[in-house]
C-alpha cells in the first residue's frame, strides 16, 4: 500500500526539487560564463584532481559520479576533443582504461574553482545559518546513507 506524502512532506518535497534544479541551472550557467566548463565538465575535472596521479578507471569514474557508461563515454569524447582529458590504455587490464587529467584540464579547473567557489558561497551558504548548514550536512548525510550506502563510513 501506498504511503502518500502528507502536506508538509508534499510541500518539503516540492521545494527541495525546485531548489535542486535551479541551483543546479544557476551553477551551470554561472560555470559557462566563467570558463569554457560545463558543470558536467568540472565534476568529472573535480574527480581526477582529487587522486595524486590525476588519472582514474573509467569504471571508477562511472561509479563516483553515478553516471551511465554511455553517458560517461560520450562526455569524455567530447572532453578529449577540447584537450581536458587523455584516454590511456591499460597495461594490466586490456579492456580497461585510464582517464587522464591534462595540462588544459588542469588550466581549465584552477580557473574555473573560485569562481564556482564563489557561486556556492553566493548561492548556498551566505544564505544559511551556521545551523541551517550543520542541518544541511546530517540530513545530506543521512539520506546519502541509504542511497548510497558503499560510500558512507
Amino acid at each position: 500500500m501506498t504511503r502518500w506524502l502528507d502536506d508538509g512532506e508534499q510541500q518539503a518535497w516540492r521545494a527541495y526539487v525546485k531548489m535542486q534544479s535551479h541551483l543546479n541551472a544557476a551553477l551551470g550557467r554561472r560555470m559557462q560564463a566563467d570558463s569554457r566548463l560545463s558543470l558536467p565538465d568540472f565534476e568529472v575535472l573535480v574527480q581526477l584532481t582529487d587522486t595524486p596521479e590525476g588519472r582514474v578507471r573509467v569504471f571508477e569514474l562511472a561509479r563516483a559520479l553515478d553516471w551511465e557508461k554511455s553517458r560517461l563515454s560520450h562526455h569524455l569524447r567530447r572532453m578529449q576533443k577540447r584537450g581536458l582529458v587523455a584516454r590511456e590504455e591499460c597495461a594490466d587490464d586490456a579492456r580497461g582504461a585510464f582517464i587522464v587529467l591534462t595540462r588544459e584540464g588542469r588550466e581549465a579547473i584552477e580557473q574555473a574553482a573560485p569562481h564556482h567557489v564563489d557561486s556556492v558561497r553566493e548561492l548556498v551558504f551566505d544564505v544559511l545559518t551556521h545551523d541551517q548548514v550543520e542541518a544541511l550536512r546530517a540530513i545530506s548525510e543521512r539520506i546519502l546513507k541509504v542511497v548510497r550506502p558503499e560510500d558512507c563510513p
